[in-house]
C-alpha cells in the first residue's frame, strides 16, 4: 500500500477559495420564532431552506426513504435489498409494514463524530433579528459584523472530504491521498478576540493573540472592511514558507489566495522559495458552497498532482517549479493571468507554451511540456542566494550616493525593509503632452523619482509600453526614465497587457522578454534584492564614458536574471 503524502496548506489572502456566502437566516428558524420569512423575487415563498454543513451536538435516529436518492433507484428494485423497516402514517417505525401505505425507509444514527452535516442555518442576531448578510445591518461596522472566510485551510478541507464526491462515487477526496497541515502565511480570517476565546480550539497548536483586520488577516468581504496586504508583507510570506518547506517534511505545498492575486503571488514564490518540492497554487472564482463553485476540485487536483510525483526529476527534486492548477489545467507559475471572474478564466501571459500538463479527468496527471525557464532552487534570486546586504541609491543634499542597503537578517531571514519599490508606468500612443515636451510636465514619473530617490533606496520601474518591444511614444517620458536608470533605478520594458513578442533591452533599458507588466514587476523587486541599485552617475543627465559603462555593465547581470527566469 502506497503511503499518504504530506501536504503543507498555506492560506492566503482574500481567498474566494476559503470565503463562503452569508449564513443568512432559514426559513425555519424564522418560522419557529415568528419573524417575517424570506421571499422569493416574485413575493412567493420559496421551495427550499438553504442548507449549510454544521455539526450535530448529540446523535440522532432518522429514517430516510428508500428509492430517493436517485429517480431511478425504484426501476431497479428488484437489485436492492430489504429496507430496514417502514414508517406508518403516525410516524411510527415498524421492522415489517403494518399497511400497503407504509414507506419503506433506512434506518440511520447520525453522531457528531461522522462529521459535517447540511442543516437548515438557525441561527439569529442578539437582539432577535434574522441574519440577512455578513453584518447585522448594511455597511455594518467590524464589531458589528461577522467574517465570512475561514481563518485557516483546515475548514475548507474537511468540506471537502465530507460533502465533495469523487468520480468513483466516494468521498475522502484529500484524506485518503494526503496528510495535511495547516499555517496562515497571511490568512483572510482571523481571531479577532484570540484563539482561546473562540469557541473551537482545535485549527492550531497554541494561543492566538487577538488579530487585527489589516494586520494579521486579508479579507475583501464585507466589501467596505477589505483588507489588502501591504508590499512588505512578501518577506513575512516569503520567510514562512521558506520555514515551512525548510522542515523537509512535506513533499509539497498548496497556496489558496485570491483569485486576482493568485498569478503574481505563485511567481514571486516561484522566484524566492530555495525548494525541491512543488508549491501548487488554487484560487476559485465562487465561494465555497455556491453553486458550481470551483475551489474543492482545484485543491483536490493539486492534492492528486502531488501526490502523483510527475514533477519528479531523476534525483526526486521538483523540475518544474511552482504551478497554478486551475479548471484541470496546470499552467507554469511564470506564464498564467486570470482573464475573467468565472471559472476558466486563467489564461498562458506570453503566448508560448505556459500550461503544462493536465490532473483531474480520467487519467493520471500527465505533464506535456517542462519549462526552461530557473525556478525555486535553481532560482538565481531565491532566498538562500540573495546577500546580507547589497547597494542602494540615495539623494542627499542634491547628490546621489550609495549606501548599505540590509537585505536579510543574521538568521537568514528576509527583512521586511528590504521588499524593492518598484512602479509600475503605462505609457501608449499620443501620450506626449506636445511635439517639445519637457520632462518636467510628465509628472507622474517625476515625482516617483524623487521620491524613490529620497526615501526608496532600492526602486526601479516598469514600463508597459508598446507590443512587442516595449518601445515608448513619448521622447519626453523616455528621456526621464534614462535619467532614472543613470540615477541608479534600473527601468524594465515590457510589451502592454498580454504580449507574446519579447521586449528588447537597449537604451539602457532592460527587456522583459514576453512577461506582463505585473510579472516583471516581481522579478525586478527580486533582482534589486539579489543585485542592488544600478552605480548612479555624478550627472544622471551628462554621465561620464566611465559612468554609463558601469551602468552598462550592471544592466547585463539585471539582464542575464531576466533572461533566464
Amino acid at each position: 500500500m502506497t503511503s499518504r503524502v504530506r501536504i503543507a496548506h498555506l492560506a492566503g489572502s482574500n481567498a474566494t477559495i476559503q470565503n463562503t456566502p452569508a449564513l443568512v437566516t432559514s426559513n425555519k428558524a424564522r418560522a419557529k420564532h415568528g419573524l417575517p420569512l424570506l421571499h422569493n423575487k416574485d413575493g412567493s415563498p420559496p421551495r427550499f431552506d438553504a442548507l449549510r454543513p454544521q455539526r450535530l451536538a448529540a446523535p440522532a435516529t432518522i429514517y430516510v426513504e428508500q428509492f430517493s436518492a436517485h429517480p431511478l433507484e425504484a426501476d431497479a428494485a428488484e437489485l436492492y435489498g430489504p429496507p430496514d423497516g417502514y414508517i406508518d402514517a403516525a410516524g411510527q417505525f415498524r421492522r415489517i409494514p403494518g399497511a400497503p401505505e407504509d414507506k419503506p425507509v433506512y434506518e440511520i444514527e447520525l453522531r457528531p463524530e461522522d462529521g459535517l452535516y447540511p442543516l437548515p442555518y438557525m441561527a439569529l442576531q442578539a437582539d432577535g433579528k434574522p441574519w440577512d448578510e455578513e453584518g447585522a445591518f448594511a455597511r455594518a461596522p467590524a464589531e458589528k459584523s461577522r467574517q465570512s472566510f475561514f481563518p485557516d485551510g483546515s475548514r475548507s478541507f474537511e468540506e471537502i472530504d465530507r460533502l465533495g464526491i469523487g468520480k468513483s462515487g466516494t468521498g475522502n477526496l484529500i484524506s485518503s491521498v494526503a496528510e495535511v497541515d495547516f499555517y496562515r502565511i497571511s490568512p483572510p480570517g482571523g481571531y479577532t478576540k484570540g484563539l482561546a476565546e473562540a469557541w473551537r480550539t482545535d485549527v492550531g497548536a497554541g494561543d492566538i493573540a487577538p488579530e487585527q483586520r489589516g494586520k494579521d488577516f486579508f479579507p475583501y468581504k464585507p466589501n467596505h472592511l477589505r483588507a489588502v496586504p501591504p508590499r512588505q508583507h512578501l518577506a513575512r510570506m516569503t520567510n514562512e514558507v521558506q520555514r515551512i518547506l525548510a522542515t523537509g517534511k512535506y513533499d509539497g505545498a498548496i497556496l489558496t489566495e485570491g483569485s486576482p492575486r493568485i498569478e503574481e503571488s505563485i511567481y514571486w514564490l516561484n522566484l524566492l522559495i530555495d525548494t525541491t518540492v512543488p508549491i501548487c497554487g488554487n484560487a476559485a472564482q465562487r465561494p465555497q458552497g455556491y453553486i458550481s463553485n470551483d475551489g474543492p476540485k482545484n485543491i483536490a487536483d493539486s492534492v492528486e498532482f502531488i501526490a502523483s510525483k510527475i514533477w519528479q526529476d531523476e534525483s526526486g527534486r521538483n523540475r518544474i517549479g511552482a504551478v497554478l492548477i486551475q479548471e484541470q489545467r496546470i499552467f507554469a507559475a511564470r506564464d498564467v493571468m486570470k482573464v475573467d471572474a468565472r471559472p476558466g478564466g486563467y489564461a498562458v501571459a506570453g503566448g508560448h507554451g505556459g500550461i503544462i500538463g493536465g490532473v483531474g479527468a480520467d487519467g493520471p496527471p500527465v505533464l506535456r511540456y517542462l519549462p526552461v525557464m530557473r525556478h525555486t532552487h535553481s532560482s538565481e534570486v531565491n532566498v538562500s542566494r540573495l546577500p546580507a546586504e547589497v547597494r542602494g541609491v540615495r539623494r542627499r543634499d542634491g547628490k546621489l550616493e550609495q549606501r548599505a542597503v540590509p537585505i536579510k537578517a543574521p538568521d537568514g531571514s528576509l527583512l521586511p525593509t528590504a521588499i524593492p519599490k518598484v512602479a509600475i508606468v503605462k505609457d501608449g500612443s499620443f501620450a506626449a503632452e506636445d511635439m517639445d515636451a519637457e520632462l518636467e510636465k510628465h509628472v507622474d514619473i517625476a515625482a516617483w523619482l524623487d521620491q524613490m530617490l529620497h526615501d526608496m533606496p532600492l526602486a526601479g520601474f516598469v514600463v508597459e509600453g508598446m507590443t512587442p518591444y516595449g518601445s515608448m511614444t513619448s521622447a519626453a517620458r523616455q528621456r526621464l526614465l534614462l535619467k532614472a536608470a543613470q540615477c541608479g533605478l534600473p527601468v524594465v520594458v515590457v510589451g502592454r497587457g498580454n504580449t507574446e513578442g519579447f521586449a528588447i533591452g537597449r537604451n539602457r533599458f532592460i527587456g522583459g522578454s514576453n512577461l506582463t507588466a505585473t510579472k516583471a514587476r516581481l522579478l525586478l523587486m527580486a533582482c534589486l534584492m539579489k543585485l542592488g541599485s544600478l552605480p548612479p552617475a555624478a550627472d544622471p543627465d551628462r554621465p561620464t564614458a566611465e559612468e554609463g559603462a558601469a551602468i552598462d555593465r550592471k544592466i547585463g547581470e539585471f539582464q542575464a536574471i531576466f533572461d533566464t527566469h
